[in-house]
């Protein structure tokens, strides 16, 4: 398999799985250089990479740009004389290159846990969103293309089974619509351990704070637990499955955006005045 068909096999399938990559692409060569015009480099969010730009000490300065882009992503050219080491060149073939280097993000994933009323209209309303969707729950009449169409993924399992199952990113945000306490003490724990930017929880505030002390008790510190945005969503009042939905995706963007949940008309009033 040539290197270019490997990049694209792996930006393929970085892309089904909701991982971010960056892809390097020389964009101009002049003398001699190890790779020309149109070479490529794929790298993860790992280090670990396929395909190549020319190897030596100029790739790994790529592949560090690469990680740069990927954590504040941006796109960006650099370039590269390969003239002098001495110098500070990283090689000393003769000719210059010039390389884009390119994070290619993917749709946010919604992790929807429990598939009951609300759970499928988190779940449809995130797909509507643009998310990329996965529902979980152990019953699997809940949780099936028929019951909810068109999702990303389903999962039938003991929720506390998903991370075995579920690679849980930074792009990963994660609505647990499941149905008690005894399920939460023991995936809250599991879900805290992953890069998820947002892990909400459903129910009522007793039944939160019955959460927090089983949790503390388990030997979780106070920070460890304020990660979890319980009880889920804005305060909308919200009472069907379809207003709750709204509530939670609202919080979500709200997180996602740099909101602060504050009506529009206040921060309008507060302006003109």
């Amino acid at each position: 398999m040539d290197d270019t068909r490997a990049v694209f096999e792996a930006l393929i399938a970085a892309q089904n799985d909701g991982e971010p990559v960056a892809l390097a692409t020389i964009i101009a060569a002049q003398g001699s250089v190890p790779r020309h015009e149109g070479s490529k480099l794929l790298v993860r969010a790992d280090g670990t990479f396929v395909g190549t730009v020319g190897g030596g000490q100029m790739e790994a300065l790529v592949i560090k740009e690469a990680l740069d882009a990927l954590a504040q992503g941006n796109a960006r050219t650099v370039s590269y004389s390969l003239n002098d080491i001495a110098a500070g060149d990283p090689g000393v073939c003769g000719g210059t290159v010039q390389i884009f280097i390119e994070p290619i993000g993917v749709s946010p994933t919604l992790l929807v846990i429990g598939g009951g009323h609300v759970g499928k209209a988190l779940a449809e309303l995130g797909k509507w969103m643009g998310f990329r969707v996965l529902l979980s729950d152990d019953r699997p009449e809940f949780c099936n293309e028929d019951y909810a169409p068109g999702l990303d993924g389903y999962y039938i399992c003991k929720a506390s089974e998903l991370p075995a199952q579920i690679k849980i990113t930074a792009q990963t945000h994660i609505a647990a619509v499941t149905r008690g306490l005894p399920i939460d003490i023991d995936l809250i724990p599991i879900l805290l351990a992953t890069d998820a930017p947002y892990i909400g929880l459903i129910g009522s505030r007793r039944r939160w704070a019955l959460t927090v002390n089983a949790l503390k008790e388990r030997g979780l510190s106070e920070a460890e637990i304020a990660r979890v945005r319980a009880p889920i969503g804005l305060e909308l009042n919200a009472e069907t499955p379809k207003e709750i939905a709204i509530s939670i995706m609202a919080e979500i963007t709200m997180l996602r955006r740099g909101g602060d949940g504050k009506p529009m008309k206040s921060a309008t009033d507060s302006q003109q005045n």
